[in-house]
Formats: C-alpha cells, sequence, structure tokens
C-alpha cells in the first residue's frame, strides 16, 4: 500500500511569480533607492547639526556636504547597495574632531589678514594679521551627532520601508 500526499500548488503561481520579480532585483533596486534617501537625509541631519552647533566658517562646510556640491564624497557602489557620503574639504575634520592652532613645536605664529567685525579674514598679502598662541580648539562633533540622531532613526524607516515593500506586493496575498 503506497502511501503518498498530493499537493497542488497552483494557485500560488501569482505569488511564486511575485516572489520571482522581486528576487530578480526589484527589491535590491527599492533597497538602492532607500539607501539613496538615507543619504540624502543624513546629510540633511549633517548640514543641522552644522549650524545647530555654530561652526564658524560654515559656507564651504554646509557646501560639501550635498551632493554634488564643491568637494563633496557621494560615491555609490555594489550596485547600488553601498554608499559612501563625507567631505573633502581638508578643515572639515579639524572642525569636527578638534586641533591646535599651531604646528607641533610652535608655540606662536603670525597670520595674515584683516578684521572684518568680528571676524577675521585670512590674506596672504595683507599688512597686517594675528598672532596665534598654541592651544586647544575644542571639535563641534557635528558627525557623530548626525550619525547619533540616523542611528536612532533608522530602524523605524527600515522597517516602514520593508512593510510598504511587503504591501506593495504581496497585499493581495495577505
Amino acid at each position: 500500500m503506497a502511501n503518498y500526499v498530493d499537493f497542488d500548488f497552483s494557485q500560488f503561481k501569482p505569488f511564486f511569480e511575485r516572489l520571482r520579480r522581486a528576487a530578480g532585483g526589484d527589491f535590491k533596486n527599492e533597497i538602492g533607492l532607500f539607501l539613496e534617501g538615507m543619504g540624502y537625509e543624513f546629510l540633511r541631519i549633517l548640514e543641522d547639526e552644522i549650524i545647530r552647533r555654530k561652526v564658524v566658517d560654515t559656507r564651504l562646510l554646509l557646501i560639501s556636504f550635498q551632493k554634488g556640491g564643491d568637494g563633496n564624497v557621494w560615491d555609490i557602489s555594489d550596485n547600488g547597495l553601498e554608499l559612501e557620503v563625507g567631505s573633502n574639504i581638508e578643515y572639515a575634520a579639524y572642525v569636527n574632531d578638534g586641533h591646535w592652532t599651531n604646528p607641533k613645536g610652535t608655540d606662536i605664529r603670525f597670520v595674515p589678514g584683516y578684521w572684518s567685525g568680528d571676524r577675521f579674514i585670512y590674506d596672504p598679502g595683507a599688512k597686517g594679521g594675528m598672532v596665534l598662541k598654541q592651544q586647544w580648539v575644542e571639535g563641534k562633533h557635528f558627525w557623530e551627532s548626525a550619525i547619533r540622531i540616523l542611528e536612532k532613526m533608522f530602524p523605524d524607516l527600515m522597517e516602514a520601508k520593508l512593510q510598504g515593500w511587503i504591501e506593495k506586493y504581496f497585499q493581495e496575498f495577505l
């Protein structure tokens, strides 16, 4: 006597077709777009933190943290699933991390320029300037703050994105 069970999965054909399409790249494309959106959101948060922390000269720094901005880093690789965001502006790391006013071993140095109100303008051809004494300038830590903010937001955003994707592809099967 043969014992077997025969299952008819024909009613699952539409579901399996959706799974095939999703596995064929639709899901990866959706996640790639989501990741790019997270990159834009990170840049928005980063710019807010630069302003909130009152970084003195924000013009070049803010522009460097925009996609396509002068001095920016915006590289998407691994078929759209890896995004690198940052700045090539040399002083960005100094402003974020902190720095000494003078090179190691230099107690004082002259910096040519002039004052405009309460702001010093560096000008290599100026007759006047200021003398900098060696001291530590505390960093503004805008980068770490923006990362913390995004890390708090990311799980909820990712869950909502996945839920939306599941509903888009599989609502009729739920």
